[in-house]
């Protein structure tokens, strides 16, 4: 994938965020379904987190955070947005850059940049697949947050 490629997929990753929040409110995820919300504050830090490893800036917040539906929401907007001022100025090369970290073990690592930016795209589509089994569950309505809506109702460029 290129940098366009990225661009496209994090567009994605903003709007399916947002359908997913959407979702949690219509269903009205409470008190009672922390343990949801809890999953899409998770999302919304781990896409932060990775963010902040490549710009080598201090981690901000718990890999696992609390947090209420409005948190997640103001979050949400935050790292759509960082997300996409990082791809918009990613220079010539970036994709291929080591990212040197630690992981929440305090285990040292070196990923190509490439290689993050995939793993955050999956790892909150993995996550966001488990908020809808969840919501399921409880009896509410998820989002339809598959890529391929998202491409046919032109949501993503």
């Amino acid at each position: 994938m290129d940098g366009r490629d990225f661009v496209r997929m994090f567009a994605y990753d903003a709007w399916a965020n947002v359908e997913c929040l959407k979702a949690l409110r219509k269903g009205g995820a409470g008190a009672g379904s922390s343990v949801i919300i809890g999953r899409m504050a998770h999302i919304l830090s781990a896409e932060k987190l990775w963010l902040e490893r490549i710009l080598r800036a201090r981690q901000s917040m718990a890999v696992w955070p609390g947090g209420t539906l409005e948190e997640c929401e103001t979050l949400a907007e935050e790292v759509a947005s960082s997300w996409k001022d990082y791809l918009a100025g990613l220079a010539e090369g970036g994709l291929e850059e080591m990212v040197e970290y630690k992981n929440s073990k305090g285990e040292a690592w070196r990923s190509r940049a490439e290689d993050v930016l995939t793993h955050v795209i999956m790892h909150s589509a993995y996550h966001r697949g488990q908020i809808a089994l969840e919501m399921r569950a409880a009896g509410m309505e998820p989002a339809y947050t598959d890529f391929i809506h998202a491409a046919r109702q032109g949501l993503v460029d």
